[in-house]
């Protein structure tokens, strides 16, 4: 009966918006809430998604999803990196707001046993859906942090943040959950504990001889062997760092409890997709949120082996195509439960795709289209641009594109609203409710000024009037000279002698120059000195509005602590899988 009712209205739904009606900008549509279904995938850059222009990684399913819904060209992330960028997307606030930046290059978590992470008293969109009914889950990536004082206090865990359910990793996945090529922290830390023991060996070497020879006033066996002893330690350690790291950082937990430590990655998609399917079945009455949170595409790049070898850009294209395969699953899911015209679905990435992600000949990283820069860069629209398609069978216009500002932070106010729920009035909400405009009955973004931060430093702003405004404050140094990227780097660095500030700053038109390829000056730009002083002002009222917090990325809450270690076995013999195998 509860199903019957539930078509009965949908079918009145689109009925009217057939017959022209259209449902009002200042409340939601009539009818049940819909389910809502985020996606957001990991590292993609906008040039890899067919829909986006790409005509050579086969994305079926997300330009399916796309030709059934809503596609938005300037959709951007908050900040180009995976932390900040998915505290920003969760609270609708720039993640400066929250502490979720350093000022130090710290720019994301660094481990899973850091006392760092998106604070208990930030509002997500979880929290409020979960209070007005609906059951709420995460599968997938988190790295937005964990404990705070104990290993089991899970202040930052998804669950004290408004999810009735998570499973997936509480970290990130990285290079060094697969000992690759590429690697995030083992190299780093094995070639400074390589010199730390030789520096020891050489020590515990002069001591012997100064002992033997008495060349060494002082000198004592005990030295000596503690010297030793200390030399075999820094050996054993860099040793065994990248399965440390692996124990220590990839890993898969349901809920409060850790599933699977180390996880197998190659067993890690099934896993997921079962999950999901789970989920959606036994909440298909509704309503829920499902947020799905892919470790696509973000390097080792896991692939199963029906996608390997099967798309002419290497691992990561077919790394790309698998994932698509992963939504095209889980669209499958909701047809198959009857859930499709009642479910809003959402796909996005957290930012623009790594070009720093290469090995020799070999590109692991994603393609950010026209758009230069990638992942790392906060004022390149390549580090920021990211895929937004909507889909809502019935209510948003199958095909539309947008080509208005839209930022990952207006998820929060949309799915609020259509939630029944308000948005908080005790904290600045710079997300701004999308439905109108994904609708079609509001023409503009209500984004006049939008704000580029790398970690806590402002890079760039843009103006949307009649043209689209760019503003460059601060710029990174490629390396070499016009590459393009800071390749020898992980990312770009936000601050210090590596990046280049700009007094008078750079100013692009976006409307007519989407690459950033050409600055605008005061001789070939008229209204150079007005846009520019616009944004200054912008800025400066922006900066009136933020509120000192403490900085979750900053060192002190950002170094790894063994007390908040998670652990299934005793530390630091973390080993457990107490998931049965998805065959």
């Amino acid at each position: 009966m509860l199903r019957l009712e539930h078509s009965w209205s949908w079918l009145a739904l689109a009925l009217a918006v057939l017959l022209g009606a259209k449902p009002s900008a200042c409340g939601p549509p009539p009818g049940p809430r819909p389910n809502i279904l985020l996606l957001m995938a990991d590292d993609l850059g906008i040039g890899d998604v067919g829909c986006y222009g790409n005509t050579t990684i086969r994305t079926p399913n997300i330009d399916r999803l796309a030709a059934d819904g809503v596609r938005l060209t300037q959709h951007l992330a908050a900040a180009p990196l995976c932390t900040p960028s998915r505290a920003a997307f969760l609270t609708g606030r720039y993640p400066l707001r929250s502490g979720m930046v350093s000022s130090q290059g710290l720019r994301v978590l660094q481990w899973t046993a850091v006392s760092g992470g998106l604070p208990p008293s930030e509002i997500t969109f979880a929290k409020i859906l979960k209070a007005k009914g609906y059951t709420t889950g995460l599968i997938g990536k988190w790295h937005l942090g964990l404990s705070c004082a104990s290993p089991d206090d899970h202040c930052h865990h998804p669950l004290n943040h408004g999810f009735d359910h998570f499973y997936g990793m509480p970290f990130s996945m990285m290079a060094d959950c697969e000992r690759w090529e590429l690697s995030e922290k083992r190299a780093v830390l094995e070639s400074r504990l390589d010199v730390c023991f030789q520096l020891v060996a050489l020590a515990t070497l002069t001591l012997t001889i100064g002992k033997l020879t008495h060349l060494i006033p002082g000198a004592s066996w005990t030295l000596v062997i503690w010297s030793a002893v200390v030399c075999l330690l820094l050996f054993a350690t860099s040793c065994l760092v990248g399965a440390l790291i692996m124990h220590a950082d990839c890993f898969l937990m349901r809920n409060h409890s850790i599933a699977e430590q180390p996880m197998r990655s190659q067993r890690t998609t099934p896993l997921m997709l079962q999950e999901v399917s789970s989920f959606v079945k036994r909440h298909k009455q509704g309503p829920f949120l499902l947020f799905v949170s892919f470790l696509h595409v973000h390097t080792p790049l896991v692939t199963t082996e029906n996608f390997r070898g099967r798309s002419p850009h290497g691992l990561y294209g077919d790394n790309t195509e698998e994932m698509d395969w992963m939504v095209g699953q889980i669209l499958e899911t909701l047809d198959t439960e009857g859930l499709t015209n009642s479910t809003l679905v959402y796909f996005t990435s957290d930012h623009g795709g790594s070009l720093e992600a290469r090995f020799g000949n070999n590109q692991y990283g994603g393609w950010n289209g026209i758009y230069k820069g990638g992942k790392g860069m906060a004022g390149w629209e390549g580090g920021i641009r990211v895929p937004g398609i909507f889909r809502w069978p019935g209510v948003l216009t199958a095909g539309r594109v947008i080509h208005e500002p839209t930022s990952l932070m207006d998820i929060f106010p949309t799915v609020v609203h259509l939630a029944g729920g308000q948005v908080p009035q005790d904290r600045v909400v710079d997300g701004r409710d999308l439905l109108a405009l994904l609708q079609g009955t509001a023409r503009h973004s209500d984004h006049e000024f939008l704000m580029h931060y790398c970690e806590s430093f402002l890079h760039a702003a843009r103006w949307h009037q009649r043209d689209l405004w760019k503003v460059h404050f601060t710029t990174p140094i490629f390396q070499p000279d016009g590459a393009g990227a800071c390749y020898g780097q992980i990312v770009c660095p936000c601050s210090g002698n590596r990046v280049t500030h700009h007094a008078p700053p750079l100013l692009f038109d976006l409307s007519r120059d989407p690459s950033e390829a050409h600055a605008l000056t005061p001789d070939t730009e008229p209204s150079f000195h007005q846009v520019v002083e616009t944004v200054a002002r912008a800025v400066a009222a922006h900066r009136q509005t933020l509120i000192p917090v403490p900085l979750q990325l900053d060192a002190a809450d950002n170094t790894w602590k063994p007390w908040l270690q998670p652990c299934c076995g005793r530390f630091p013999f973390c080993w457990c899988d107490r998931d049965a195998d998805p065959r």
